[in-house]
């Protein structure tokens, strides 16, 4: 099951995010959390919001324990820029790009429940049954399925 959490036009650009994300990848989203507290670059705040609350619509919209997920991608897009522009000599303007960036996070659930191939099997006979006992108790009420 993957759980996803996005901000969107975080006034920082995407490229200073790009070197935040790549450091916390490979870890576990609790780890994470708390490398982030302690790196000093401005995109790890955002970065940590975003995260926590991954792991919050984890907790409370699925009942997914913080212990089995893992960070199975970080997508950093850029978003809009705002243009705005700068004086120079002689009445000429420079631009100036002021950069955001759409920041997504999509966690799994690295302990999925997967029954045996026996008991698949035995579930798919069992469901076989089941629509056959319904279909002969619709003919005799006189309804058809």
């Amino acid at each position: 099951m993957q759980i996803y959490a996005t901000a969107k036009n975080i006034r920082i650009s995407p490229t200073k995010v790009r070197l935040v994300t790549d450091k916390i990848k490979k870890m576990n989203p609790q780890n994470a959390i708390n490398f982030l507290g302690f790196i000093p670059n401005a995109s790890a705040r955002p970065l940590k919001k975003v995260l926590a609350s991954a792991i919050a619509n984890a907790k409370n919209n699925h009942g997914i324990k913080e212990e089995s997920l893992i960070i199975k991608e970080i997508v950093v897009n850029k978003g809009p820029a705002f243009k705005r522009f700068r004086a120079i000599a002689r009445g000429r303007a420079h631009s100036i790009l002021k950069r955001t960036s759409h920041i997504r996070i999509i966690l799994e659930n690295k302990e999925e429940e997967k029954l045996p191939e026996k008991s698949q099997k035995k579930i798919e006979v069992e469901e076989e049954t089941n629509k056959k006992e319904i279909k002969k108790e619709g003919e005799k009420h006189g309804t058809k399925s």
